[in-house]
């Protein structure tokens, strides 16, 4: 439609699911639910890692590289699952910061809301991370982006359908529950400190 759309990959639920998967493979049967309770309640920014560090992107035992990650970085080790897990979540949120300043920079467009879809808005503390870390109020949905974005371009390509992507995007919008996550500004000081206790060797 003669956009030009800016892409960043930025790693995804991977490490998250990878830790899981090692988990249950050493007998450890938690659910969903009791992982984002325990990461939950768990102190904020204790220890963070670089997602996308080279380190995180092969399959493996992600806690044990977590740990080397924070030995590394004179931070303290995590102590339980829910330790673990708040990490990953903690360091997603801060690699969502970055890309956005990033694009921000690159385009010259000021970014005023962030918008998360797919499967993984339905961690809810991951959302209100992802908004307190960026300072931008999130929009979370659908979480069948993928496909509902595929069927409307189709339609639009049968004839079935007419608009350009803003309407696309507003149909889309208007068939799905979206949820709101509004930053909060009392942590700003945090996620600061945070990025810079693993990125300042390397800016």
């Amino acid at each position: 439609d003669g956009t030009v759309r800016y892409l960043k990959n930025v790693m995804g639920l991977w490490v998250f699911n990878e830790a899981v998967r090692t988990w249950r493979s050493q007998g450890l049967e938690v659910s969903y639910a009791e992982i984002d309770a325990a990461a939950e309640a768990c102190q904020a920014l204790r220890t963070v890692v670089d997602i996308n560090d080279d380190a995180f992107f092969a399959p493996g035992d992600m806690a044990s590289r977590i740990d080397d990650y924070a030995r590394a970085t004179g931070q303290p080790l995590p102590r339980s699952i829910g330790e673990y897990v708040r990490c990953i979540n903690d360091s997603l949120a801060l690699a969502y910061r970055r890309a956005v300043r990033e694009a921000t920079e690159l385009s010259g467009h000021t970014v005023n809301v962030l918008h998360m879809v797919g499967g993984g808005i339905r961690n809810r503390l991951l959302c209100q991370l992802a908004a307190d870390a960026t300072g931008l109020r999130v929009l979370a949905g659908p979480t069948e982006a993928t496909a509902l974005g595929n069927i409307v371009v189709a339609a639009r390509g049968a004839g079935l359908i007419d608009g350009d992507l803003a309407a696309l995007r507003r149909l889309v919008r208007s068939s799905c529950e979206l949820a709101t996550y509004l930053p909060d500004p009392t942590t700003a000081a945090r996620w600061d400190e945070a990025e810079q206790r693993i990125f300042a060797s390397a800016s």
